[in-house]
């Protein structure tokens, strides 16, 4: 087989995914960014139809700059407009819109979110994020924070500082506000990135939380009805009681099984968000400034315990399950072994009936030979009598009677006998078949 020729690239067969998997580590580049700069960051929750509502919305603002509209399996865009960049993404249940521009006052700048844009899906996250260079005085810089729940610490090796109250300015965004302390423009990019993940995943965690607080009154009520029913159980009696608590532990169970289905992908979503928020706050090396609450210290004391909440619901009922299960499967045993009792005792019964009607039978059985027995010496005698009548030499008819009785009844009793084995016979060749 000759190979390829000096100079030419090798050629294989191309996994279809390659091309996917190895962009999918550049679909998300770090801006190039200096100070002044301000970014708005939205989030939106996004269902199939406002999916296509994003596309339809980005094919439209693509269309009136000049420019190609995005793909149909495009998760990532970025269109220059209004002096800035406007950036789009696609996550599993929600999407984002970022914007750019070099802007140093306290006002809004000139946006892409105004009257013409149509929200693809509910609003979760709106975020505010100016990157400004050093200030003189930070508090005078930090003046319009609240200064209950502000958060300040140095990032990247201190080479920025980073400020958020996570509280809503009168526009409705949160704020955060990065100070570059010597900042090169891609660190200035990542680390922007990374503190608006912060907040889009810290406030997507704690979805989690409404849905733990609506499972919480009905997890405690199967827990106290598992209770009564466990205590239930120790004085049940009878095969009524347990089929009633078995009605009522497969009630409970459907409804955790229905409750399980319904969280799972909440809880396990939460979880996710979570960790990736960790993840982030790991990566921007968080330096404790004095007489400020660093961001993880204060996301750890106001989300960590509605964390601690989903996860200790989620265990509720995955024990609740185990229990129940247990529960039931024991309930189960103990009414099958009640109805297998009842089976014995009704076979019991049949066969005592069958016995009975069997001594009846060959009672009756008895019985009707001596009756056949009498009608056929009745008509020997008749014969005797006739016979004598017309001069035959024949004895008395009562003698003749006398002396049929004993063949009579002995003939029959061959004859039920026969015919008794014969089916008996017959019932033992069906058995076998």
């Amino acid at each position: 087989m000759d190979g390829p020729a000096q100079g030419e690239a090798p050629r294989f067969q191309v996994h279809p995914l390659r091309a996917a998997v190895l962009g999918e580590v550049h679909a998300r580049p770090f801006q190039l960014i200096e100070p002044p700069r301000t970014v708005l960051h939205l989030a939106f929750l996004t269902d199939a139809a406002g999916i296509t509502a994003d596309r339809a919305l980005l094919s439209e603002m693509s269309t009136r700059l000049g420019l190609p509209g995005p793909g149909p399996d495009a998760r990532h865009v970025a269109i220059p407009i209004l002096g800035g960049t406007l950036r789009w993404e696609q996550h599993s249940e929600f999407s984002t819109w970022t914007f750019d521009v070099r802007w140093s006052a306290r006002t809004l700048p000139p946006h892409p979110f105004g009257p013409g844009f149509r929200q693809p899906g509910p609003l979760m996250v709106a975020t505010r994020l100016d990157l400004l260079p050093e200030p003189a005085d930070l508090e005078v810089a930090l003046a319009d924070f609240d200064p209950v729940s502000l958060c300040v610490v140095r990032v990247v090796d201190g080479n920025a500082i980073a400020a958020t109250d996570f509280r809503e300015d009168a526009d409705g965004f949160t704020r955060y506000r990065l100070f570059d302390c010597g900042l090169a423009p891609a660190r200035a990019g990542a680390t922007v990135q990374r503190l608006l993940e912060i907040e889009t995943y810290r406030t997507l965690a704690l979805l989690g939380l409404p849905e733990a607080q609506r499972l919480g009154p009905s997890v405690r009520r199967i827990e106290e009805g598992l209770a009564h029913a466990s205590a239930a159980m120790r004085e049940s009696k009878g095969l009524e009681d347990d089929s009633r608590l078995l009605d009522e532990l497969s009630e409970y169970a459907a409804t955790l099984e229905a409750d399980v289905a319904a969280s799972a992908y909440r809880f396990g979503a939460t979880r996710a968000y979570y960790g990736i928020v960790r993840d982030r706050l790991d990566s921007v090396r968080e330096e404790r400034i004095a007489a400020y609450s660093s961001i993880s210290a204060f996301l750890q004391r106001r989300i960590g315990p509605a964390m601690r909440t989903c996860q200790a619901i989620e265990d509720r009922q995955s024990q609740l399950a185990t229990k129940l299960a247990r529960a039931t499967s024991l309930l189960r045993t103990r009414v099958d072994v009640e109805i297998e009792q009842q089976n014995r005792n009704l076979l019991r019964s049949m066969n005592l009936r069958a016995r009975m009607q069997y001594r009846l039978q060959q009672t009756v059985e008895g019985l009707s030979i001596a009756a056949v027995s009498y009608y056929v010496v009745s008509l020997v005698a008749y014969l005797a009598k006739g016979a004598k009548d017309a001069g035959l030499p024949m004895p008395e008819p009562s003698v003749a009677a006398a002396i049929a009785v004993v063949p009579v009844m002995l003939l029959l009793w061959l004859v039920v006998r026969r015919i008794r084995r014969r089916h008996a016979d017959e019932d033992r060749g069906d058995g076998e078949v």
